[in-house]
């Protein structure tokens, strides 16, 4: 593995077959497996702390946060993907190896996740980034380290779109994203094929479910009534997402919220890591200019990995845990800020 400095307008599309074997070539069996593979913090070493962050009035995020056993380099922000929680096993996983490697912790609850819909007057959405900028503020403030921020899936989407939104900016010292439906729009339509049945079904009957409970603590804002004749998730967006958060239609929360309407003006370290054959992220959107153009971003696409996959056939299983952390190193060994542009690095 080796590191250098970026600055030509070449496609940023690395060949690591050498570096990532797959625990199995098929995409879909990847993307199972990587869900349902069991990953654990060792709570006993890392003890987690529950603490709300009020946001307003009506909402407060659940965050867990652990410590390392020595004073921490750095800290890492975990944003969840689509109808996931902090307790999502890639967060698992990944946060274990953070604090073996002297990272602070922190798993983050996107709205009425992980069981706080009491908390939460509103649910979610793909492009929510106030909430990540608000908890990453107050825990940059109280520590005083560089804080790097990980989205997975749609919670790559919003850390992607906070970056482009923040532009220069001390804030973070780096954004990672993994797996992200970029194109929101393209996304949702590439999940309706038949050969996505399976995970879109999944992912709207947890939406609807999402809804009903809703409709016990805010039924001025969730009708289940809306929900009869939904099929797909455009549709629950169209019905729910879309005017909830005052975007009118499922077709323009997409365009407006998706993360590529934000990587031009990206000027935060940013590492994206998205698999070629990931059956829900159609790989042909991260034909970007900003891929090409935008000594900011980093992008990693090995042939395979599936949706948040990335399973290796030897050690370490958890290959993308490592490929990030790698990186994020790189930083914090230098002895530039690692908050500006000047201190751009590739992995190949």
């Amino acid at each position: 593995m080796c590191f250098r400095n970026l600055g030509s307008s070449r496609p940023l599309q690395f060949s690591l077959d050498r570096d990532f074997q797959p625990l199995v070539g098929n995409a879909h069996l990847l993307t199972v497996l990587g869900n349902y593979w069991p990953r654990k913090i060792d709570l006993a070493r890392f003890p987690a702390r529950r603490v709300e962050y009020r946001i307003d009035d009506c909402t407060r995020i659940v965050v867990f946060e652990h410590q390392p056993q020595s004073p921490p380099r750095a800290g890492i922000l975990f944003v969840h993907g689509l109808e996931g929680s902090a307790d999502a096993s890639y967060i698992q996983s990944f946060a274990q190896n953070a604090l073996l490697r002297g990272y602070a912790v922190h798993r983050m609850n996107l709205r009425t996740c992980g069981g706080t819909e009491e908390l939460c007057e509103t649910m979610y959405h793909s492009g929510l980034t106030s909430d990540t900028r608000e908890i990453s503020e107050r825990i940059r403030l109280a520590s005083k380290i560089p804080l790097f921020v990980v989205g997975f899936s749609l919670g790559g989407n919003v850390v992607l779109k906070l970056a482009g939104e923040l532009g220069y900016s001390d804030l973070l010292a780096g954004i990672c994203a993994i797996s992200t439906p970029i194109d929101l729009a393209t996304c949702v339509r590439y999940l309706d094929r038949p050969a996505n049945s399976l995970y879109a079904r999944r992912f709207l009957k947890r939406l609807c479910d999402r809804v009903r409970r809703k409709n016990k603590s805010a039924p001025h804002l969730y009708r289940t009534a809306g929900l009869r004749g939904v099929k797909t998730v455009w549709e629950f967006d169209d019905r729910f997402t879309a005017p909830l958060f005052g975007f009118g239609t499922a077709a323009n929360y997409y365009s407006t919220q998706s993360a590529t309407r934000y990587l031009d003006a990206i000027r935060i370290p940013t590492l994206v890591i998205t698999a070629k054959d990931d059956p829900l992220v159609p790989f042909s959107i991260y034909n970007h200019p900003a891929f090409r153009h935008n000594p900011a971003l980093t992008l990693i696409a090995p042939e395979h990995g599936g949706h948040l996959g990335f399973l290796s056939r030897k050690q370490p299983r958890f290959w993308v845990d490592n490929v990030a952390l790698n990186w994020m190193e790189r930083f914090l060994a230098s002895n530039r800020n690692p908050g500006t542009v000047a201190a751009q690095v590739a992995y190949q």
